[in-house]
Parts: structure tokens; C-alpha cells; sequence
């Protein structure tokens, strides 16, 4: 149960706090350019300005109340005068990969939420965590175990704090799923499932690469893998079962499309999972001996919702899922609290991943 113990105390030391976002308007112009350094907000900076960070953090850091867009680190010049001018970043503000370590000079920015490649995580969370930053760290948090125990040790050794961009775990009805695991109000767990996938196109970018973390068992199985522990509130033995295809493999010359497993948790749970990069699904299920309950999208950015055998509806709406997640981090540094994902949850889900890779390859049984 220590998943849920962690849980606990981290609920516990924010109680009395308020960690819904804001409900303010969009503001075409950063609260960054319209502020000074707030003591109460942290600034944050985006490393890397792809698609993840202009659609979702960017907007999501204007609807915050406990910290806001301060600074970005790109390698695309053609991208700065286009995030200036929509967020009022000033230019002492603004980094590439070559001087990023120079953010250690400028006390406008608390956090820098790292957002390239998973291939490129460690990199630049150990640029930013020697620097003196704090870091965010997208999901998957890196390529294999020994990359995610670097991004712990330098971080502690810092004095920093870490957190893994997980924000189902931040989401409500996500966080009654959690509850369930241990108040089990339909009986003994009797089958685990989790699904998440999307009908995706060719093409040539990182995430069609194997060397940078491309693929679907990186880029969405951590949904599943991480789901599943959740909602189980147990970390799997084994995996009894694995594998990778493509069943458009001129698309996916180096990278699975689906992968499909089955893991083993104590007592002799089995927990499927299956995500794809070429198919549409998104369920997280639990069976029991007295019923049953899902989440209908699990990991949807529009909602999430679900519901029980018994007619109850997990229904609890948040505006911007990004922002509740942020906002929670943030609190975490300013009251020196525990971060809700820290770094070891984030280390558990790729030794899995590992692990699951291994079966597919082997055809055998791996233990965890």
C-alpha cells in the first residue's frame, strides 16, 4: 500500500489549501510581461517549444494561480519573436540548448519544465537541475532506468524538487479511481484493464525514431503501465506477456505502432494493457467480485469521465487539466511539501517498460 500511503500525506500537508485553477479569461499577453517576480507565483520555463507546450502548457500557464510562463529554451530562432509576441517574454528571458546553463543566473525563473524528446530528458533536466532550477519532467521521464535514477540524484544532490508531468494523477475522477484501490467498495479486484490509443499518420519526426523514445509503448503505454498501477495500488511481479507490431509497417519502420501485455501483480491479479499509436481506444477498467467501475476517456485533455456498475458517475469537471497539475507543483516548492509524482514514480513505469520490451523481444516471461 505505499503508493497510497504517499498519496495520503501528500493530500494531508495540502489540506486548507485551494488547488483549483483559476477561472480567469485567456490574456493574449503573459501574466510574465504584465508582473513583476511575484513572491507568491513561481516563473517557469518551457524547454522546448513543440506542439505539447504551444497547445496545452502556454495556455495552461495563463489560467494558474501559483506560477506563470516566464522564460523559453528553444533550438528554432524562427519560434522566439512568435512566443514574444503572443506572451511578452522578455529577451533576457529567452535561451537556446547552448546556454541554458546560464538560467542559473536569472531569478526570474523557479522551474524549468523540460518538454523535448524523451530521449533529451535526462540532458536537460540535469542541465536545469545543476543550474539550481527545479524541474518538471514530461512523461515518459526517460528512455531507460538508469537515465530516470540520474534525474533523481542530481535533483536531491541539489536540493531541487522533481516532478513527472502525470496529470491524470492530478485529475478528480482519476484520484477517486486511486481511492478505490483502497476502499474497495466493490469487493476483491478481480481483472484490470487499460487502453489508451489514437489513429496517428506516417512520418519522419522523433516519434517515429526508436533512438529518441518514439513509439507507442513510450509515447501512451506509460498511460496505460501507470494506469494500471494506480488503480490497482500494487507495483507488478512479472510480465507474463508482451508484444510490439505495426500493422502499417511502412509507417513504423522502427517503432511499434501497438503493443499489447499482461502483468502480473501480487495474489495473481493480471492487469491488460494495449496502447497504439494506430488504433482508437481510451479505458481504464476495473472489475470486482461485487461490480465494477471505468474511466471513458482514462487520459483525455477534454475530459475525463466514467462511470460504476451501480449507476454512480465520475463525472467531476476541471477546465484545464495542465493548469490543476501545475498549480499542484507549484504549491509543493512554495510550502516545501511533497510533489505528487515525484521522480521514483516515474522510474517505476519505465522499468516496466523496459521490461515489457524484453518480453516482446524474447517471447518468455520477465520479472520486474
Amino acid at each position: 500500500m505505499q503508493f497510497n500511503r504517499r498519496k495520503f500525506l501528500y493530500y494531508s500537508s495540502l489540506s486548507g489549501l485551494a488547488l483549483t485553477t483559476g477561472a480567469c479569461q485567456f490574456n493574449a499577453k503573459s501574466k510574465a510581461a504584465t508582473s513583476a517576480k511575484d513572491s507568491n507565483k513561481l516563473g517557469i520555463a518551457l524547454v522546448g517549444l513543440g506542439g505539447y507546450s504551444w497547445g496545452q502548457l502556454a495556455p495552461a500557464l495563463q489560467r494558474t494561480k501559483h506560477c506563470y510562463l516566464a522564460g523559453i529554451v528553444t533550438g528554432s530562432p524562427d519560434k522566439i519573436p512568435i512566443w514574444q509576441q503572443k506572451y511578452g517574454i522578455k529577451d533576457a528571458n529567452v535561451y537556446n540548448y547552448e546556454n541554458m546553463h546560464t538560467i542559473a543566473d536569472n531569478d526570474e525563473i523557479d522551474v524549468v519544465y523540460v518538454v523535448v524528446p524523451t530521449a533529451l530528458h535526462m540532458k536537460y533536466s540535469l542541465i536545469a537541475a545543476n543550474a539550481g532550477k527545479h524541474v518538471w519532467c514530461e512523461k515518459p521521464m526517460a528512455m531507460t532506468v538508469q537515465e530516470c535514477q540520474s534525474i533523481i540524484d542530481v535533483c536531491a544532490k541539489n536540493k531541487r524538487k522533481l516532478s513527472i508531468g502525470y496529470r491524470m494523477q492530478h485529475e478528480p475522477n482519476t484520484q477517486t479511481v486511486i481511492a478505490y484501490a483502497t476502499s474497495k467498495p466493490y469487493g476483491a479486484m478481480t481483472k484490470v484493464q487499460a487502453q489508451a490509443g489514437y489513429r496517428g499518420g506516417g512520418g519522419t519526426g522523433w516519434r517515429h525514431q526508436r533512438a529518441m523514445g518514439g513509439g507507442a509503448l513510450y509515447d501512451m503505454g506509460v498511460y496505460t503501465i501507470n494506469g494500471l498501477r494506480y488503480a490497482t495500488a500494487m507495483e507488478p511481479t512479472r510480465v507474463l506477456s508482451a508484444r510490439q507490431y505495426a500493422n502499417r509497417p511502412e509507417l513504423f519502420k522502427e517503432v511499434d505502432e501497438t503493443t499489447e501485455y499482461q502483468l502480473e501483480f501480487e495474489g495473481g491479479l493480471i492487469g491488460y494493457g494495449k496502447t497504439s499509436v494506430g488504433e482508437n481506444f481510451n479505458l481504464l477498467r476495473v472489475d470486482c467480485e461485487k461490480g465494477w467501475y471505468e474511466l471513458s476517456p482514462m487520459q483525455s485533455y477534454d475530459g475525463v469521465e466514467g462511470k460504476t456498475s451501480d449507476g454512480k458517475l465520475l463525472n467531476i469537471y476541471i477546465e484545464d487539466q495542465q493548469a490543476k497539475q501545475m498549480d499542484n507543483d507549484a504549491l509543493a516548492i512554495l510550502n516545501d511539501t511533497p510533489v505528487l509524482v515525484p521522480g521514483a514514480e516515474g522510474m517505476r513505469d519505465i522499468r516496466i517498460v523496459q521490461a515489457i520490451i524484453e518480453a516482446s523481444e524474447t517471447g518468455k516471461a520477465v520479472r520486474i
